[in-house]
């Protein structure tokens, strides 16, 4: 007879007790160690195998809501580590439900439904500085016609199809008709600040004021678009500040990095207040092109020869005021009205200079500049004489 077929005919209890029985027929080994020998070999039935846990993302906790224009725009920190804090495998799919809140009804309470599912190999396109992001839009005429109406958000992340996170925090935001984007935003390099400008739209709602949003490209950047999602930040667009008129003036710059500035308007709704959507970005570039103020209070003194030094004249002025100020530069003339020659080649670090070539018999007059570090010469200062005795018969 097949082996095969031996074995199936024999039931599950003759089979145990072969087993046994074959266990027990190796001599000189006492029953505990037969036991074990039965574990390690299999003589035992094995369990069934227990499926592994699926991967759970830890759930989202710092999930905020805000409206800007006709959008809520959604906030949060993706999650990167599992609920056994162990890094998740892949990016997770981002879930997000909405409701909407009934009167006097708490937000925990309100019944949400799915409405996005964003693909983990996508999510890495919402992450604006480490932070997912989300626009959730709204058509204008339902903003007009459930003005107040407050949004109930909640999100999970899932990097397994059998089961999601946990529930996010509930965030919640009402929606109003949004009030128009700020046009024609230029922006006007000085030497202390850039000064913007734009131009006031009509708006539903009452417009208050304006908030100002500034970010940074990346250096050597010649980007010029008017798509803001599609610049390469260095520093994402932050508010610098509010602004009651159309103007706003950006004293916190430094020459040579390359700003992108947009504007939006701000509603008041009762005790809420509601931003527009971005202007149209203004990309600014700030060149030091500013020369420094010319020096004041130069001063001329002729000084006898000495058996230690000798016969010179010594200069000296006020120091530069300017935060950039690189040196100074000295010229003499012996004409009043010319510059003439520069005495020094390497600037001058401190307010003072001894000119040693000087001819005895001769008059002399002399000017000072100030130079920054950008390489700008301020003009001339004031110009001083000295007179050098001719030498005595």
């Amino acid at each position: 007879m097949h082996v095969g077929k031996l074995t199936a005919e024999i039931g599950p209890s003759a089979r145990r007790h072969s087993e046994n029985h074959a266990c027990k027929q190796r001599p000189g080994a006492p029953s505990w160690v037969l036991l074990a020998m039965l574990c390690a070999t299999g003589c035992a039935t094995p369990g069934e195998p227990t499926p592994p846990k699926p991967i759970l993302p830890e759930p989202v906790a710092d999930l905020a809501a805000h409206q800007q224009g006709d959008a809520v725009v959604l906030t949060f920190t993706l999650p990167s580590d599992s609920t056994e804090h162990q890094p998740l495998p892949e990016p997770p799919a981002v879930e997000i439900y909405r409701g909407i809140l009934a009167a006097n009804e708490p937000p925990h309470k309100t019944s949400t439904r799915l409405i996005y599912t964003i693909p983990g190999a996508l999510v890495d396109t919402y992450l604006t500085a480490g932070r997912f992001e989300f626009r959730d839009p709204f058509p204008a005429a339902d903003l007009a016609q459930d003005s107040g109406a407050q949004m109930i958000y909640m999100v999970r992340t899932r990097v397994s199809k059998k089961r999601a996170s946990d529930d996010s925090n509930v965030a919640a935001a009402r929606v109003y008709p949004g009030p128009q984007a700020p046009s024609g935003l230029r922006g006007t390099v000085t030497e202390h600040a850039i000064e913007l400008a734009w131009q006031v739209e009509a708006s539903p709602g009452t417009v208050v004021g304006f908030h100002i949003y500034r970010g940074e490209l990346k250096p050597g950047s010649t980007e010029t678009g008017t798509d803001i999602s599609k610049l390469s930040f260095t520093s994402p667009l932050e508010m610098l500040g509010p602004a009651p008129e159309s103007s706003y003036s950006d004293a916190q710059f430094e020459f040579d990095r390359t700003y992108v500035y947009t504007v939006r308007s701000v509603a008041q709704y009762g005790a809420d207040s509601v931003e527009s959507a971005d202007s149209a970005p203004v990309i600014v570039t700030p060149r030091d092109v500013f020369p420094p103020a010319a020096p004041q209070g130069l001063e001329a003194l002729y000084v006898l020869e000495t058996t230690q030094e000798p016969a010179h004249v010594e200069l000296s002025w006020e120091i530069s005021p300017e935060p950039d100020l690189a040196g100074y530069r000295v010229y003499r003339s012996e004409r009043s009205d010319t510059p003439g020659r520069r005495l020094n080649q390497d600037l001058l670090l401190s307010p003072t200079f001894r000119d040693t070539s000087v001819e005895a018999g001769r008059r002399y007059f002399y000017q000072v500049t100030a130079v920054d570090r950008a390489g700008n010469e301020s003009p001339l200062s004031g110009a001083v004489s000295a007179e050098v005795p001719a030498k005595a018969k």
